[in-house]
């Protein structure tokens, strides 16, 4: 099977274009060139690049084949265990750099709570690593229920930041949270129980302890309300990403918040100051 092959292969299959030129190019790595279409795969090249289609064909989500995701320019590794970060998500990180500008203090705690993967910890860590050093020094602490994805956002950790300053917590929520901070961010699980089972079936392959919100969607939200004020700092700040269509469900929980669009214009991150 030669690339033109392959392509044709992954057509009949219902494989879009782009997701087999991802996949081709996992699979081949410095071999691959998009446009050699006389590129041989050897025997174990091809067998890996069907069992991958029919992978894909099963709802598999390709960033779970490659475990590969980009999120703030930075390659995430991501698995089964945490969900995969999207571009929408880069809206409350760029909010925390923004609030990380505002406070006056040197020294700055931040929780990340429901970290997953470790792209919010680390993609506003990063940031501030490079951009703001001698402005602030930020501590990091990022936590979830998952003992799996507490693994993966370390090593994630390792692989962008190149050291581990980070303050990984396995903890239910707050159950195991000690500590104050200036900022608490959170992605927390927000869809309703119900909506998963409707979601596109890639989706439903991500990890549904990461999706699954409760029946009205909001329960980690109110978890949330009911303790933040003991986690927070005077005048800290929380930040919550939310799904389009709970404003005014999350902004009820948390009076006197303003809300932030993503890059689409939808709602996307609830934003409370303690007074």
């Amino acid at each position: 099977m030669n690339l033109k092959e392959a392509y044709e292969y992954a057509k009949q299959n219902k494989i879009e274009t782009n997701q087999t030129r991802i996949l081709l190019k996992y699979i081949l790595k410095d071999k691959f060139n998009l446009y050699l279409a006389e590129t041989l795969l050897s025997i174990e090249e091809e067998t890996y690049f069907k069992n991958y289609i029919n992978q894909l064909k099963g709802g598999k989500p390709i960033q779970y084949i490659t475990h590969e995701q980009y999120f703030y320019g930075e390659k995430f590794y991501v698995d089964a265990n945490v969900l995969i970060p999207q571009p929408d998500t880069e809206i409350i990180v760029n909010e925390a750099i923004k609030q990380i500008q505002n406070i006056k203090k040197k020294n700055i705690k931040i929780l990340d709570l429901c970290t997953g993967s470790g792209a919010i910890a680390i993609s506003i860590l990063k940031c501030e690593n490079e951009q703001r050093k001698k402005q602030h020094n930020v501590q990091m602490y990022a936590s979830d229920i998952s003992k799996e994805a507490i693994n993966i956002a370390y090593k994630n950790e390792e692989n962008i930041l190149k050291e581990h300053t980070i303050k990984f917590i396995q903890s239910d929520m707050f159950e195991n949270i000690d500590k104050k901070f200036d900022i608490i961010v959170s992605n927390p699980p927000y869809i309703r129980k119900d909506v998963i089972k409707t979601l596109p079936i890639d989706v439903q392959k991500e990890p549904h302890i990461a999706l699954d919100g409760g029946n009205d969607g909001l329960k980690y939200y109110r978890i949330i309300e009911k303790n933040y004020k003991e986690y927070l700092n005077d005048k800290g700040i929380i930040l919550l990403e939310i799904g389009y269509d709970q404003k005014e469900e999350v902004q009820e929980l948390f009076k006197n918040s303003i809300c932030i669009k993503d890059f689409a214009g939808n709602d996307r991150v609830i934003m409370l100051q303690l007074q």
